[in-house]
């Protein structure tokens, strides 16, 4: 049985405008567990012909944020972000999966990874999120 709770968070996420700019995919959004695709277009690309790292940080934002509130069904903000950049995206698809590091009563830590359609990373990223309890 699918859960009323979960499909009411992933609707939210995707009737986002921001998301829907991006034109990120879920392709799996279970409790914990949110798996995301984005197809890399033209007006992503930085100067120098590759994915702007804006890109990178957003992606692996939003799928930590849809992470934590797969999990908790609780709203949270993004505290800290931290992106490692370590391959360039020149073409194609990318990825991204949130995982929890540690959950606490007000605030929560995650890491995000990016990779391609062959599962090489390209971009790991960690946070620390607010939990919005009660709000």
């Amino acid at each position: 049985m699918i859960d009323a709770k979960l499909l009411d968070v992933r609707k939210k996420f995707e009737d986002s405008p921001y998301f829907q700019f991006l034109g990120i995919e879920i392709l799996s959004f279970e409790e914990g567990n949110v798996e995301t695709k984005l197809q890399v277009k033209e007006d992503f690309m930085n100067t120098n012909g590759t994915l702007h790292g804006g890109v990178h940080a957003s992606m692996i934002d939003f799928v930590m944020g849809m992470t934590i509130v797969s999990k908790t069904k609780i709203k949270c903000n993004t505290m800290n972000l931290n992106i490692h950049y370590i391959k360039p995206v020149l073409t194609g698809d990318i990825f991204a999966k949130g995982f929890i590091v540690h959950e606490g009563y007000k605030t929560i830590v995650v890491e995000g990874i990016l990779y391609d359609k062959e599962g090489e990373l390209i971009a790991k990223g960690s946070g620390t999120f607010k939990l919005m309890r009660g709000k």
